[in-house]
């Protein structure tokens, strides 16, 4: 029997009560209803027709009836414009209902259910977010269809403030082609069509930590001018124990080394953020747009870690205690201008600026056999920069959309540390001060030109090309200045072909190149200290010699859309890269972790995507919608010897399966999401391999309307609450040491309101 921990019960007092007037305000709702529909009977309707050329939001004068006759009421309307239908280039696009629908507060736990998109790292923590399996860099995330600047979290945007998120699964020439796996663009709200007040404040309990989190939306229209403007605040706090073991089987199969570490991590994180926008339409019919970003966030945590040696030689540090803490600030403002031209041509202009500043300091005590060292360690680190672009489009000839712009940005990262060292006792534990500097300047710049054309009714063509440049620099007081410049230029076809005698399937191709630039962290070549180094525990640094990965990809797919909106679609896709980046372990004192360019990589996959409502094939069915995708990925490394040799991280099966149910009878929606994420063995290297076990995650949510303006939602994330394992192996002539790794996850309990006034 499930045991409801006691932090729930107490969340659901409030529950039940608001449940209680729910219910009444419920019935007292369907009375007035129903008187209001008697009163509506027993007045004539006015007719109202639309023909079909007239504009959106447009009907004809009303037509008066023969007397006597009985008036017929007919409403119509422009239906909304389907992006991921009527678009030439493929792309997935989720409204902002599904955003909100589990309440979730950051984007990850909304992204990890899209088709193709999975997160790695441990079950309800956050991590990288991958499409086609592959992250670190092969998934471009944009904002607004800018990549999101350096610094820049996707934590701190409220999925209340977006509009929508699109998954974009083949590159266009507008966006930036950074995308070998893939892009997500998230749109923020824009359009502001009636004023609308709405506020909400939840609840949430994992592992018996709370959090709280608030958020109010104001927007209106003055005359030509609308703005809205956003708030939102979150507090939560955390509890996460974590274990791993380390063991060493010399080339006898004799275990000589075996230690067992055990974590315990506590903290809590706040943040604030507040994000105004303003349209203002000109007289003329241009459109000035100004948005901005403003979060403040902090972050405090508690680590105490325990080292036992079982067999073999003892490490350097036992036992660890340590205290962290980190405040950021990120600003970021973009102003956009919207010019009509003459014979409908348009200029859209935009700037935007972004300040990001990150401090932070660690305390740590760490006791070695006969030695205890104590160090403080400081940093700070600011990102600052600006982007700029535009486009010119020009429809000279018929059925043609025809477009160019350019795109750009700098940015720059200054960053100082500060380190001290004290040691009691004698051994080998030495003191290492240091004062570290650095300083690093990116500019980038690119040119586009595309063209979408309807060639005929039922084949409309893309072609674009794209040339983006990067110049990297960067500069220490550890370290020579370093350089590194590189360009690509992207050709890209894409077609959209309606089969003929059907409305409702179409089948899609498009050819792109595609690439990944080293991203500067990657190319700094300082070095980060592990603390009980070994091979499978290194230290880490950047190399400035990288090349960005170039891919030369293809993207197929069928679509059959269903009479209620549903969509049945199968995908597939093909990226053949060259100088593929992995990262390589090397001894030169101590074991370092550093990334290479290393030969040829194929990944290949198969995307199956399924969305429909049950009454589209049973008409007396209950109102219960369906969605479901699964995913089969697989990647060869030529440079490394098989078997296993994918692609580092890949996801080789993910797959997700929704159920909404809306009840006829009562206000109220239930639904859930079982995710699963495939891992599996590596090949990584010669020497190095790893392991995953699979990931399932299921959550839960119920949505209660007391009316039109007000609701409640309760959700249970990461219900199943599976521990998460995962190892890595170095194996050369002397034997293997493997480091395996056990955390543990918890469910987690959201309780949202939230109210429109």
């Amino acid at each position: 029997m499930f045991s409801v921990p006691s932090q729930f019960r107490l969340a659901l007092i409030p529950l039940s009560v608001l449940l209680a007037y729910g219910s009444t305000a419920y019935a007292q709702q369907t009375q007035e209803e129903a008187d209001k529909t008697k009163q509506k009977q027993a007045v004539p309707a006015k007719p109202a027709s639309t023909p079909a050329n007239a504009p959106a939001g447009q009907t004809t004068a009303p037509v008066a009836a023969p007397a006597g006759a009985v008036q017929k009421v007919q409403i119509s309307g422009a239906k909304g414009y389907d992006e991921r239908r009527q678009d030439t280039a493929s792309k997935i696009v989720v409204t902002q209902e599904d955003i909100v629908r589990y309440g979730d507060t950051n984007i990850g736990d909304v992204l990890k259910r899209l088709p193709g998109v999975t997160i790695g790292g441990v079950q309800g923590r956050g991590g990288a977010i991958r499409m086609r399996g592959l992250g670190a860099g092969y998934t471009q995330i944009m904002l607004n269809g800018e990549p999101s600047p350096p610094g820049f979290s996707l934590d701190s945007l409220a999925p209340d403030n977006i509009e929508r998120i699109e998954v974009i699964r083949a590159a266009t020439a507008e966006l930036s082609t950074q995308s070998i796996a893939g892009a997500i663009n998230i749109v923020l709200k824009k359009a502001i069509v009636t004023a609308q007040r709405e506020l909400k404040f939840g609840f949430s309990e994992e592992n018996g930590k709370p959090g709280v989190n608030a958020s109010l939306q104001l927007s209106d229209k003055i005359g030509k001018m609308s703005y809205s403007i956003s708030g939102n605040l979150n507090h939560g706090e955390f509890g996460r124990p974590d274990s791993s073991t380390e063991v060493f089987t010399d080339n006898k199969g004799l275990v000589t080394l075996s230690r067992k570490s055990n974590t315990e991590s506590e903290g809590k994180f706040q943040s604030i953020g507040i994000s105004p926008r303003i349209n203002w339409m000109l007289e003329n019919g241009d459109m000035l747009t100004s948005q901005s970003f403003v979060n403040a966030n902090r972050f405090t945590n508690r680590n105490q870690q325990s080292t036992a040696t079982l067999i073999g030689e003892k490490p350097l540090f036992l036992d660890e205690n340590s205290n962290n803490r980190s405040d950021s600030t990120s600003i970021r403002t973009n102003l956009s201008y919207v010019k009509k031209l003459a014979d409908s041509a348009k200029l859209d202009i935009r700037f935007g600026a972004n300040y990001n500043q990150r401090e932070g300091d660690n305390n740590s005590n760490a006791k070695g056999v006969s030695q205890t060292l104590i160090r403080t360690y400081s940093s700070e680190n600011t990102d600052n920069g600006f982007t700029y672009g535009g486009k010119y489009t020009a429809p000279f000839v018929e059925d043609h959309a025809l477009a160019a712009g350019w795109d750009g940005g700098y940015s720059k990262r200054s960053d100082s540390n500060t380190r001290r060292d004290v040691i009691t006792g004698t051994g080998p534990i030495t003191a290492f001060n240091a004062d570290e500097e650095y300083s690093a300047n990116v500019n980038r710049l690119a040119l586009f030109v595309q063209d979408e054309w309807n060639y005929t009714k039922n084949l409309s063509i893309y072609a674009g090309v794209r040339w983006e440049g990067i110049d990297t620099s960067s500069k220490g007081n550890t370290y020579a200045e370093i350089k590194n410049r590189s360009s690509v230029l992207s050709p890209i076809l894409q077609t959209l072909y309606k089969i003929p005698g059907s409305k409702n399937d179409q089948v899609r191709l498009g050819i792109t190149r595609t690439y990944k630039a080293p991203d500067t962290g990657r190319l700094v070549p300082r070095r980060f200290l592990s603390t009980n180094n070994s091979a499978t525990s290194p230290d880490n640094m950047g190399n400035p010699n990288l090349k960005p990965e170039l891919a030369w990809g293809l993207d197929a797919g069928f679509e059959h859309y269903l009479t209620d909106g549903g969509i049945l679609s199968v995908n597939f896709f093909l990226r053949r890269i060259e100088d593929f980046t992995r990262t390589s372990i090397v001894n030169d004192g101590r074991w370092v972790a550093m990334p290479t360019n290393d030969g040829l990589a194929t990944t290949r996959g198969v995307e199956f995507d399924a969305k429909f409502p049950l009454r589209s094939l049973m008409e007396d069915a209950p109102a219960i919608d369906f969605r479901a995708n699964l995913a089969f990925n697989s990647s060869t490394v030529n440079s490394v010897p098989g078997p296993n040799n994918r692609l580092d991280s890949q996801t080789p099966v993910s797959a997700n399966f929704g159920v909404d149910y809306k009840l006829d009878d009562v206000p109220l929606t239930l639904g859930g999401n079982l995710s699963f994420q495939n891992a599996g063995p590596v090949r990584i290297s010669v020497n190095q391999s790893s392991y995953g076990i699979p990931k399932r995650v299921l959550d839960v949510y119920a949505l209660w309307k007391f009316d039109n303006k007000s609701n409640v939602r309760v959700a249970l994330g990461n219900a199943l609450h599976q521990d998460n394992f995962s190892s890595s192996t170095y194996t050369d002539a002397s034997g293997s040491l493997v480091r395996t790794n056990t955390s543990k996850t918890n469910v987690a309990l959201r309780v949202n309101f939230e109210h429109k006034f």
